[in-house]
């Protein structure tokens, strides 16, 4: 069987030609006379995969040399516990709920100090970012949280919050390496891989020095302590191995395509193609307002629950699978990462003509 176009919010597509050179070292890893599967983390071997790993991501994102870069393990839902477990010193920090993870990081950390929701747009199902320019920051927070791309709604910050001098943190699962960013905006951002660089099973943190601490909160356990995967360059125990290996083969690919510039350049040809067809089209529409939509993640729908479901049907027959919307918003959703061609976007435009002139 061909591959399919696979428009799933993650785990995700990857590139091909990654996946074709890791078939190729399936069996034996540059001479070494084994897979990276199985390869000892204390290996000469696997410690080079790993500190080239880091050398590209920080050449890719620009990453001063007083920010660390870990890789470790537990998702990104395991943040929503690590960061005010380690960042909460005044035990107060505020929230900006823009979907449901960020919800779910504002809940968690309700359970460590004072969580602050300072702007909502769950009033419009989450279908725009509220102004953030001149929030109630409260005066005594240890940092300012966003989610900055929302996988489910397809919204996306094209602005950060005004945090008032207040370090930000944002989860970037869903547009990590999409576009150029400026690293010292942040006092740490994070994000699952497995929707844009490598398979489930690693979440990569970018973060400040000044912010990887002794004085976490009392009861914090040795593996959810940031001090302890920096001290440890990663491998305070074993690492997701295999994943940070295809997340670095990931980070070559995309300098070899010419960096985070040229992605923003192929991302929003892409997301132009499509949204394009949603402005025009007398059957779909799009659920997000113009401003906030995101380049990585394009819900739409009918207006039909019943033609909704057909046309998820009916695509997933033509080889257009996972678009099924999240059930929250419902209808459809294409999630268009770095590694989905431009083709597959093109493809999928024709089928919805198609589909439209079949059933309006």
């Amino acid at each position: 069987m061909s591959r399919v176009y696979n428009f799933s919010a993650g785990p995700a597509v990857l590139p091909e030609s990654v996946l074709k050179e890791a078939a190729d070292e399936m069996l034996d890893y540059r001479g070494t006379g084994m897979s990276v599967m199985e390869m000892s983390h204390r290996s000469k071997a696997y410690q080079a995969i790993i500190d080239q790993a880091e050398a590209d991501l920080r050449k890719l994102m620009g990453i001063p040399e007083n920010y660390k870069v870990l890789f470790m393990q537990g998702g990104a839902s395991q943040q929503f516990a690590m960061i005010p477990m380690n960042l909460m010193k005044n035990k107060v920090a505020d929230y900006i709920i823009t979907g449901q993870w960020a919800k779910k990081a504002w809940q968690e950390a309700q359970l460590y100090g004072q969580a602050n929701a300072v702007a909502s747009s769950a009033d419009k199902t989450f279908s725009y970012i509220p102004d953030c320019s001149d929030l109630p920051i409260s005066e005594n927070a240890d940092y300012v949280y966003i989610c900055e791309n929302n996988t489910i709604y397809g919204t996306k910050f094209w602005q950060l919050p005004n945090t008032k001098g207040k370090d930000l943190v944002s989860d970037v699962s869903s547009c990590f390496l999409s576009e150029p960013v400026d690293v010292t905006k942040y006092g740490m951002l994070y994000g699952g891989v497995q929707k844009n660089i490598g398979p489930a099973g690693v979440v990569i943190a970018v973060i400040r020095e000044d912010l990887i601490r002794e004085d976490v909160l009392p009861g914090t356990p040795t593996m959810l302590r940031y001090k302890t995967h920096a001290d440890n360059g990663s491998m305070y125990n074993t690492p997701p191995a295999y994943g940070i290996y295809i997340c670095g083969k990931v980070f070559q690919w995309l300098l070899a395509m010419g960096g985070l510039e040229v992605m923003k350049g192929r991302n929003e040809k892409k997301a132009a193609v499509l949204y394009d067809f949603l402005d025009s089209s007398r059957l779909f529409h799009g659920t997000v307002v113009k401003q906030d939509r995101s380049l990585m993640n394009v819900p739409f729908v009918t207006g039909s629950t019943e033609l909704d479901a057909k046309f998820v049907a009916e695509a997933a027959e033509a080889g257009f699978v996972n678009l099924k919307g999240h059930r929250t918003v419902g209808g459809m959703r294409a999630s268009i990462y770095n590694a989905m061609p431009i083709e597959g976007v093109e493809a999928l435009v024709r089928f919805m003509e198609k589909f439209e002139k079949e059933n309006i």
